[in-house]
Formats: structure tokens, sequence, C-alpha cells
């Protein structure tokens, strides 16, 4: 069985925070029209999303609001949910691939609308780049680059050739690049602590260090916690790679995986612009990716892994500095600053999954966003607000017609079978 460490490393993010907020425990009883379980963007946009159109909400967070993914990930607001899209033509219709795509774009845009409408600092910044590990990754950056134009993408897209890589990355490693201006980066905790006062202020009572220990199905649902109970008409669970037990169907469809950041110190204004000119957020095309960019006081945040086995490597900064160093030699007298993971939730099909619990009327999920969770978790939220209030949502009819195979091997197997799957992935990549 997978083992989630309580014990991450404190990340860059959490020595920067914007906000300082603390919320109470769950202590007794307490009603409302919607109970959420899990305070990260999946639970606090639902939450966000539900209040404002007039329900009143409960949010349970086992430990501290975006102690998982959400405040910690790499920070990159990237356009897209899915991945290869087209394998879901037979399920959804060509017209259904597309607006899967529309709505890859409309889940950017639903962040930087959040973060104008509540004026939250996250330290948003717009401008991205697809890395070209080989000729061919450029070639489909063009067929992508034809096919977001004629999906009326509203931001700039260009295509970086070989010889002008450097103008985006001060690295010899790649072949080519797509940039795109209506991507970018941020500070994902800021975000969701932003987005957590946001909710608060639309009405949404939040508890913190109240996990979940059992719910009652049943025309109106109960939840229990070791300190009280909530009593709603409708559930949300938004725990993603950190449901652990709570719902084994639910667990069993998506898997865990580790992935880690190192920052260094703060690099000199020289530097920083030699390394990345243009201050974009960069990811390479590999199954074992690399990502980084800035963050706002000049520091490289350089992630990337991926590790089944439920644990942090024990010097994360060892395993990630070699990684980083491959790309940018001319930091090996750079000191790192901060080291960190955290699990992300991985679906066989890579494509995130919103809908309904079989023969649950009443409870709604959403998960397995598969390291696109910033901009997906924001959709998600949006179409899960939708199906409860009764609106009509092309996204929930969208999603809930795709299935999604539980993992083979049970709890015991599932992790090492998956990381051997992905292995050969990996194999298939130098051949």
């Amino acid at each position: 069985m997978l083992c989630h460490t309580d014990h991450h490393a404190p990340s860059y993010y959490a020595a920067t925070p914007g906000k300082s907020l603390a919320f109470p425990e769950l202590k007794g009883e307490a009603q409302a029209d919607v109970c959420v379980i899990g305070g990260g963007f999946t639970g606090l946009n639902t939450a966000i999303e539900l209040a404002q159109r007039g329900l009143s909400v409960i949010l349970l967070e086992a430990h501290q609001i975006a102690w998982g993914a959400s405040g910690r990930n790499g920070g990159q607001l990237i356009r897209g949910v899915g991945h290869d899209l087209e394998q879901f033509e037979n399920q959804v219709g060509a017209e259904g691939v597309r607006e899967f795509k529309r709505m890859g774009i409309e889940a950017v845009q639903i962040v930087r609308d959040r973060v104008a409408e509540f004026d939250i600092d996250c330290d948003l910044t717009w401008g991205y780049c697809d890395l070209a590990n080989k000729p061919r990754h450029l070639e489909q950056f063009r067929e992508e680059k034809a096919d977001l134009e004629s999906l009326g993408y509203p931001h700039e897209l260009r295509i970086v050739e070989p010889d002008n890589m450097r103008s985006v990355v001060g690295s010899d490693v790649y072949v080519g690049g797509m940039s795109d201006m209506g991507s970018g980066h941020l500070h994902p905790l800021n975000l969701a602590l932003g987005e957590a006062a946001a909710a608060e202020s639309l009405g949404v009572r939040l508890f913190e260090n109240s996990q979940v220990t059992r719910i009652e199905h049943g025309p109106t649902v109960t939840v229990h916690t070791a300190g009280g109970t909530v009593r709603a008409q409708h559930l949300v669970i938004g725990c993603n790679a950190y449901l652990g037990t709570l719902d084994k169907q639910l667990s069993g469809t998506v898997i865990p995986a580790g992935s880690y950041i190192i920052a260094t110190e703060p690099l000199s204004e020289a530097r920083a612009q030699r390394l990345i000119p243009q201050n974009m957020a960069l990811c390479d095309q590999r199954v074992a990716l690399d990502y980084y960019r800035l963050s706002a006081d000049r520091r490289l945040l350089f992630g990337g892994a991926c590790h089944y086995s439920g644990r942090d490597p024990v010097d994360i900064a060892g395993y990630m500095r070699p990684k980083m160093l491959r790309v940018f030699p001319e930091l090996a007298d750079v000191k790192i600053d901060y080291q960190w993971g955290g699990m992300i939730g991985i679906g066989a099909n890579r494509l995130p999954q919103i809908g309904k619990m079989p023969g649950q009327a009443n409870v709604f999920y959403a998960q397995a966003y598969s390291g696109h969770g910033v901009n997906a978790t924001h959709l998600a939220a949006r179409i899960l607000s939708e199906a409860i209030t009764g609106q009509a949502s092309r996204g929930f009819d969208l999603f809930s017609r795709v299935p999604h195979m539980a993992f083979p091997g049970g709890d015991r197997f599932r992790a090492p079978l998956l990381a051997l799957g992905m292995l050969w992935q990996k194999v298939k990549e130098v051949v």
C-alpha cells in the first residue's frame, strides 16, 4: 500500500506566503447545502463557484489550506486539459475533442479572471515556452500551433526556430520551441490563499485539521471528522492524490506520483536574464519532464522526476541538481536554498476525471489532473458547480462520457506496475 508522508519538506512558497490565514477545526454538528472535501484548488474554487451561485458551503481540509499539490507545485499555468485528446474521439466525437481543447483555453482564462476579480497577489506572469528535445517535437509544435489558431486562440503563439532558442532559454540542449503568451506562471500557494480568503468573504465556512474519517450516503450526506459532522444535500470530493482510503472506488482510478522541485539562491539580474531572457515558464517534452521558471525574487525553480513509491527521496537536491546542471551547466557554483516535493494524481488515460459517483445522485468528484492541475482544477470547479446547481453543463456531460479504468494490481502492486509502464515509455524516447 502506498505510504504518503505527512512530513513534506517546507517549500519555497511556504517561506514566502503573501497571506497568513488560519481556520478552525470542525467541532460539533454543522449543515450546509454542499460539503466540499479538500482545501486545494479543486475544493476552494468549487466553493467559490457554488457560493457565487447562492449555495451555502462548508469546506473540510485534513491539514492546512493548499497543504498538498496546490500549494507546492511548479507554478506553471499552461493551456490545455488532458493528453493526446484525439484518443477520446470514439467516446465524444470529433467535435467533443475540439470542445475539450476549447475548455483547455477557458481553464486559463478562469484563473486570469479569478485573480483579477479578487485582486490576488500571486506574481502572475504571462509567457510560456514548450521546449523540443527532438526535431519531431518541433514539427508537433507547428501542428499544434495551427490547431490552436483554428480554434481562435486569442494569444500570441510563435515557433522558436533552433537558431533562436537563446531568446527564450540560455541552454544548448533543445532544438526548438513554441512560445505562448496566453500561458505563464505564478506563486501557487499565494493563489490558493487568495482564493481561500475570497471563499470566506463569500460566506464559505472553511475548516482546517479536519480530516474526513467516514461518509454516510443518502438523500442527505453525513460527513464525519474526528471532531464533528457535516450534513449536506450534496458532497464534492476534491482530494486527488491525497484521497487515501476515503473512497476506494475513486482511489482505484488515480495513482499518486511524486514530483520534486529545487529552488536556487537568488540569482543576479544579469544571470537570471541570461538563463530565461523573457521570464517565461518552460517545460520539455520527455516522459520524466523538466519544468522550470524564475521566481519573483530571481531564484531558479527547477522541477521534474516522477516517483510512484509514495515516499520522497532522502536527498531531493542531490537527485534534482544534476538535472538542472544538464540544462544550465553555469549554475554549478549556485547554492540550493529549498528542496521539496509532493504528490500529483495521475489517471490511466491522462484526462481529468470529473463526474458523479455511480449510484449516488448527490456525490460529485474531480481528480487526476496528471501534473496540469493549476488550470484544470479551476475548470473542474466550474463544471462541478454548474452540474450541482442544475445549469446546462456541456463540460460535465463531455467528461462523464469518457470511462476511466482502475489501475490493476490493487493497493500493493499498481504503483510498481505503473512504474514499469513509465520505464517503457522512457525507453521508447531513446529508440
